[in-house]
């Protein structure tokens, strides 16, 4: 709640009055539930709704206004004409009512506000949340789900990175995959029924993806291995008779020298055998 602060700030100048006697908290609360906790006796979330988050979801609407602030003073009610002026968004109705209620009870400043009534629109919308998750259960066991949809939603939830991964290598163990199947089953409300067929589907596919992942390493051996094969081969080819030396000078010569190693430029043909006397070497070796 403190992001309102900068909000109220402005009323702190509206309201001189502030400065003089002592704040009661209890006529400030119940100046200020007229605005935030219509029907809170049927409602826990009222206040959460009402001027805590719109998140909060929409407050019920009722033309009576029913809060704990039934019987409370007149000074500090609030007219059913003015109520009507109060903004619907609940950031812009919290400073609403804290401008008008710190006007009709003297010696209470916005920080009062914040000490003291946030913490009751904090526990509105701690029920405003297990309100939502209740409903959010109900709705959930109450949905009649399929075989199908089922185990699409295990599915999702075995291979998910956390547990076997899609290529299984979580799972390659039966335990493992008996843990993650079993966790996926609890979580998956409505498909009790389903859960043998829906394994079994699981064990297939796990079975297939671990022998499919031991193949793909062979394959990768096997080219890695024929790769090697092939450039040995054609390096003791271009062995034979010299070629790989020869075609080095030749090109020493084409590119590197100034004659090209043409007739009456031997040095230059000397020095191109010398720089690729390495192949010899290298041939040796390969024999």
């Amino acid at each position: 709640m403190k992001i309102r602060e900068l909000f109220l700030f402005s009323s702190v100048l509206m309201c001189p009055a502030f400065a003089y006697g002592a704040c009661s908290v209890a006529n400030l609360t119940r100046c200020l539930d007229f605005v935030c906790a219509i029907n809170i006796g049927a409602n826990p979330a009222a206040r959460c709704q009402y001027c805590g988050s719109a998140s909060a979801g929409e407050p019920t609407k009722s033309t009576a206004m029913k809060s704990i602030s039934a019987g409370a003073s007149a000074k500090y009610n609030i007219s059913d004409k003015e109520l009507k002026k109060a903004p619907s968004d609940p950031g812009e109705r919290y400073v609403w009512g804290t401008k008008l209620c710190l006007e009709k009870v003297s010696g209470c400043t916005p920080d009062d506000v914040t000490d003291n009534y946030d913490k009751l629109i904090e526990q509105s919308c701690t029920a405003a949340g297990i309100s939502s998750d209740m409903a959010s259960l109900a709705k959930k066991a109450n949905t009649k789900k399929t075989q199908s949809s089922c185990s699409t939603e295990i599915n999702a939830c075995v291979i998910d990175a956390k547990r076997c991964t899609a290529d299984y290598r979580n799972c390659e163990s039966d335990a493992d995959f008996d843990k993650y199947f079993a966790e996926c089953g609890v979580l998956s409300t409505g498909c009790e029924e389903f859960l043998t067929a829906i394994r079994t589907d699981l064990a297939s596919a796990r079975k297939t993806a671990i022998a499919n992942a031991d193949q793909l390493l062979k394959n990768i051996v096997a080219a890695y291995k024929s790769a090697r094969e092939q450039k040995l081969n054609s390096a003791q080819t271009s062995c034979k008779n010299n070629k790989a030396r020869l075609d080095c000078v030749s090109r020493v010569c084409a590119s590197n020298m100034r004659n090209k190693c043409e007739i009456g430029f031997d040095y230059e043909k000397t020095v191109a055998e010398q720089l690729c006397k390495f192949y010899d070497t290298a041939c040796e070796r390969l024999k």
